[in-house]
């Protein structure tokens, strides 16, 4: 079976081809660029199957409508309170991010025991998941650039300018990007210090975004970084659908 999975975050869509051996193509586009989807999934082979992922809004949801393969059985993915081997805790299932939900399959199918699953993007998420599959819940808070871009706006003496991480910042600048990195660090291992506690074992956290790379050093916890997280866990979905 090819499928075409797609991945509508705030900041970029990404997507990719598989053929049913494996990924035979990803690209992604910024969000604001959506309008050129069309031409850029006309020239994709033949795909049997589409799902989509969109926490993006009914504007792109909407392009997406348009510029998607019209032969190609299509779905729209929502938090189900049971899929794939992950059960939902959430109060309201369908109120769950498709992208989180995506992610946490994916997780779930890759790692076993307690897990941690972090996408570090626009917004930061941190799902805890239980050993035999039960998501318990998670936290949102805003991403890095998110972060940096508050403070710039809403003070007088921290406006945006070029930082780094370090241990002791000396520069209004490095003081900006390391307080954001450590607050984003300190959502995961609060996460993940309360699933040790109910787990009674240390969980493994798994990080996929755009800001994963930058996050995993400063994590005083078991990382592994996966991209693509949220594509893989929708090829997931659409071959349990499609069954």
């Amino acid at each position: 079976m090819k499928v075409l999975a797609v991945d509508a975050g705030n900041t970029r869509i990404k997507w990719g081809w598989h053929d049913g051996a494996g990924w035979r193509g990803r690209a992604a586009v910024p969000t604001d660029r959506a309008r050129g989807l069309k031409a850029a999934f006309a020239r994709l082979p033949r795909c049997d199957v589409v799902v989509v992922s969109n926490v993006a809004g009914a504007a792109v949801r909407r392009l997406l409508r348009t510029a998607l393969p019209r032969a190609a059985r299509t779905y729209w993915i929502k938090g189900a309170r049971a899929q794939c081997g992950v059960k939902n805790r959430y109060a309201n299932p369908r109120q769950l991010g498709s992208d989180r939900w995506a992610a946490l399959i994916s997780a779930r199918r890759r790692y076993r025991g307690p897990l941690v699953v972090v996408n570090a993007g626009t917004a930061l998420t941190a799902d805890a998941l239980a050993a035999d599959g039960v998501f318990l819940g998670g936290v949102i808070v805003p991403g890095l650039a998110l972060m940096r871009a508050a403070l710039a706006g809403n003070t007088a003496a921290l406006k945006r300018r070029p930082g780094k991480v370090a241990r002791f910042p000396r520069t209004t600048g490095d003081a900006v990007v390391s307080g954001s990195v450590h607050a984003l660090a300190g959502a995961v291992e609060r996460v993940a210090r309360n699933l040790e506690r109910r787990a009674r074992r240390k969980p493994l956290c798994v990080l996929s975004g755009g800001d994963a790379s930058l996050l995993a050093p400063r994590l005083n916890c078991a990382v592994r970084v996966v991209d693509n997280l949220v594509l893989e866990g929708l090829l997931a979905i659409a071959y349990a659908k499609a069954r």
